[in-house]
Order: C-alpha cells, then sequence, then structure tokens
C-alpha cells in the first residue's frame, strides 16, 4: 500500500498541509496561530486530517508569555527546548530551562510553562493521544505566583481558562523563530 503525499498550500497564515498524508513541511513560515500573552504555535496538522496517535506543536513564547494553563493529562507528554529559556512548573516545583533541555511528563504530572531570560523561547512539545484522554486543572500555589493557575479546579477547559481570565482567541499567523 502506498501512502499519498499531502498537499501543502501556501495562505495568508504561512504554509500548512492539507491531507492525510505523508508530508514535509518547514517551521519558518508554517501557520502558526498567536494569542496575545501566550505567544505563537504551530501545530503542524492538516486542517482535514488531524494526528491520531500524537499531538506535536512547536510554541514560541516570549519572557512573561504563557503556554497554557497548569494542568495534567492523563497521556505522557514531552518537551524539548529548542532556543531560549523558560521556566516549568512541575508538581509544584520550580525549574528553569534552557536550550536542549528536556522536561518529561509521565502521565497524571501536573506542569506548566513560562518564557523566562532576555528573548523568546522556542519548545518543542509532544504529547500522546488517547480517545479516552482527559485533563485536570488544579489550584497551584507555585503556578498562581506566575498567573499559570486556574482559581478554581476543573477538567475543562473552557470552565478552566475562563476562571483565569485569560483570552484564549487565537489568529493565524505565519511562524517566525526566535533570534
Amino acid at each position: 500500500m502506498s501512502i499519498p503525499e499531502a498537499r501543502i498550500e501556501d495562505t495568508s497564515a504561512g504554509r500548512m498541509a492539507r491531507g492525510s498524508g505523508w508530508f514535509v513541511l518547514g517551521l519558518a513560515g508554517a501557520r502558526g496561530f498567536a494569542t496575545e500573552g501566550h505567544g505563537i504555535f504551530c501545530n503542524f496538522e492538516s486542517p482535514d486530517a488531524d494526528f491520531e496517535d500524537f499531538g506535536l506543536n512547536v510554541h514560541v513564547i516570549a519572557p512573561g508569555e504563557r503556554a497554557a494553563l497548569y494542568h495534567a493529562e492523563n497521556v505522557q507528554e514531552g518537551f524539548l527546548v529548542l532556543a531560549g529559556e523558560c521556566i516549568a512548573i512541575v508538581e509544584e516545583h520550580e525549574r528553569a530551562l534552557r536550550s536542549w533541555d528536556y522536561l518529561h511528563c509521565p502521565a497524571g504530572t501536573h506542569h506548566a510553562l513560562i518564557g523566562s531570560g532576555d528573548g523568546p523561547c522556542a519548545i518543542l512539545m509532544v504529547g500522546a493521544r488517547k480517545p479516552d484522554a482527559t485533563i485536570d486543572y488544579p489550584v497551584s500555589a507555585a503556578a498562581a505566583r506566575h498567573g499559570l493557575s486556574t482559581p478554581v479546579a476543573s477538567d475543562a477547559a473552557r470552565e478552566a481558562y475562563g476562571n483565569a481570565g485569560w483570552n484564549r482567541e487565537s489568529v493565524p499567523k505565519p511562524m517566525s523563530w526566535p533570534g
């Protein structure tokens, strides 16, 4: 069986794959999604065909920008800092991360990331996907010190982000590489 190649489409928001086949897509200039205060990310997926087994994105955050609320999923996740610096809040502990540091989060590990240092931080994020995936947004003192905690525990993203007052509206925009 031969797997077809997906089409690469040029849009005003950057290049993106269309269809479910294999593809090569350069990150610089790829379609990204920018959210004020939360940087820009590219998830590589075609809007026509989600990746079935894992999620993959590169998130670029400036110092003080937050990647996500403090949370835990019932699937493993991994974070590789490609460039720059950030702070990871993991199970109520703070850890400084810099280029080439890897954070592994087994299923159920509470975590969040915030940009730090003098410039943008690019993070490769990978997570398993399961049909029965769940997410937990607890109240966290360590995360709250960085504006990364919901004020009321929840297992629903919309509720947790709404309670925290985060704007989650993203705007399609071409990716830019830090530096």
